[in-house]
């Protein structure tokens, strides 16, 4: 009789647990915070980075969001997947070359609705490598997260 009650109480912590995990791959540590802290309504709405609060956190597909305000989390509530940056918040550019690094939240760029993020490096402007081909980067990013999107 334990031996059942032990089965089925693994098979329900596996269940929870799968039921909690992110669908994708998103960049955050350990902590699970995107765009480390900073607020993905500050970006989209006002194209501004602004660090966000704890006091103003909302979780999204396993990942935790902070905001400036109240109206802010009430906002990214009603429609997240509006505000979530695509690529999993890695660097659009890095996932256009196929890798995975991880972003400075003032490196930001807002098209046709959409966060793309990038990474600071004294050698690269990733932005900027980003905006010389747009649509190619655009275009090669897509195709590549579909398979780096996958844990």
């Amino acid at each position: 009789m334990n031996h059942k009650f032990l089965l089925l109480s693994i098979a329900l912590l596996i269940t929870t647990f799968k039921l909690q995990a992110q669908s994708t791959d998103f960049n955050t540590d350990a902590t699970k915070i995107a765009l480390l802290g900073y607020s993905p309504v500050s970006y989209l709405d006002i194209n501004l980075a602004q660090r966000g609060s704890k006091e103003f956190k909302s979780t999204y597909d396993g990942v935790h969001y902070y905001f400036t305000s109240i109206d802010q989390k009430t906002k990214f509530d009603a429609t997240p997947a509006k505000y979530v940056p695509q690529y999993g918040g890695y660097c659009a550019t890095g996932i256009a070359v196929g890798a995975k690094f991880r972003t400075d939240p003032n490196k930001f760029l807002v098209r046709n609705g959409k966060l793309y993020v990038f990474l600071y490096d004294l050698e690269v402007d990733a932005e900027q490598l980003w905006l010389a081909d747009e649509k190619g980067m655009s275009a090669k990013a897509e195709e590549n997260w579909k398979t780096m999107s996958k844990k």
